[in-house]
């Protein structure tokens, strides 16, 4: 087992990777939080099936609840985020209950807004069962979506604890393999040539990589992302170049239609459009053709969805969090492993979407 921890501004945590980890959870608990008066897990209904009572047998000595929510994005909406508070209150649970958010980012979203919010703040506890959720269970942006963008309700709130059960990954479909990988390859992007390096040279094959790489690659990726959030926990600074892909992506999430393409796909298709605006504004020198191949030779879409269009794209681009009265700015890579934050105009934005998308 390894453990990466994450030192944010507010708290310090850490963060186990490995095979049986969730075996350690229940000590974690009586030891961190003795006082513990019942435990709520939350979790979707895709998660619940196949790991809720594996997990509820490893929670002894504390009373356990669980409360199941829609599975994806269909989880983050004020109805549940409601759903969720109301049978924490109807179970009475108080400022020494525990949350714990067992399922994919979605799940881990909603329910640490749910902890963050409930009573003012309770304590909660991440289990990822994704590979995606890497990145989301890590620095404690909690959230819900809006109808007009994706993750505008939220908060800051870190966990006492992330428990990245490596096992979970054993039931996960192609589609969430490579959602997931995308946000690792964008942690690779964003921080280490060489770390992208061995991605594209060793991975042909999401669903043959073997557990103890996943193991490595995801320490590698939450390494990443701790070392930028022990910087800039609330967003005000570095933190932003986490969002590297993100900008169009989230776009392109919104107009399809929250869970009709997978968070990372999108982020992926966004990650190719911040590349050739990094080429074009910043010189970058890179190969996005070798890029684009290899993705395509793991399944990825790599273009943005042909019945989109690209003025409601720029709509939703205006409502990203990093835009400044309704100017958007982009983070590109002037290199590999070095990102920079570049306002964009809306005329040349909307030019370079066009082509992007062979219009």
């Amino acid at each position: 087992m390894k453990t990466v921890q994450v030192d944010a501004g507010s708290k310090s945590y850490p963060v186990f990777i490995g095979d049986n980890t969730v075996t350690q959870l229940n000590g974690f608990i009586q030891t961190h939080l003795p006082e513990c008066t019942k435990v709520l897990i939350i979790t979707d209904e895709t998660v619940a099936a196949l790991h809720l009572q594996a997990l509820q047998r490893e929670i002894t000595g504390f009373p356990v609840v669980s409360h199941i929510v829609p599975a994806g994005e269909h989880a983050k909406t004020f109805d549940v985020f409601y759903s969720c508070q109301s049978f924490a209150l109807e179970e009475k649970l108080d400022r020494k209950s525990l949350i714990i958010a067992l399922g994919g980012g979605a799940v881990g979203d909603l329910a640490g807004f749910v902890a963050s919010s409930y009573m003012r703040g309770i304590p909660f506890i991440q289990v990822p069962t994704t590979i995606l959720a890497h990145d989301s269970a890590v620095g404690g942006k909690v959230a819900i979506n809006h109808p007009l963008g994706k993750n505008m309700i939220g908060a800051f709130y870190q966990p006492e604890a992330v428990f990245y059960e490596t096992g979970f990954l054993r039931t996960l479909p192609a589609l969430e393999l490579r959602s997931g990988f995308g946000e690792v390859i964008k942690h690779a992007l964003i921080s280490d040539a060489r770390f992208y390096e061995t991605l594209l040279n060793g991975i042909d094959e999401l669903e043959k990589v073997p557990e103890k790489t996943w193991e490595v690659l995801l320490e590698k990726g939450i390494l990443v992302k701790s070392k930028i959030v022990a910087k800039d926990e609330k967003e005000a600074n570095v933190r932003a170049f986490l969002n590297f892909g993100h900008t169009l992506g989230h776009a392109i999430e919104a107009e399809m239609g929250y869970g009709n393409m997978s968070h990372g796909e999108a982020v992926v298709i966004g990650m190719l459009f911040a590349l050739r605006l990094s080429k074009k504004k910043l010189q970058l020198d890179f190969s996005i053709n070798n890029l684009e191949a290899w993705l395509q030779s793991l399944g990825y879409e790599t273009k943005v969805p042909a019945h989109l269009k690209v003025e409601a794209l720029i709509d939703r681009m205006k409502q990203d969090k990093k835009s400044v009265s309704g100017t958007i700015h982009f983070v590109l890579l002037d290199a590999i492993g070095n990102p920079v934050i570049v306002k964009m105009d809306e005329k040349e934005l909307m030019e370079e979407l066009h082509i992007f998308k062979g219009e």
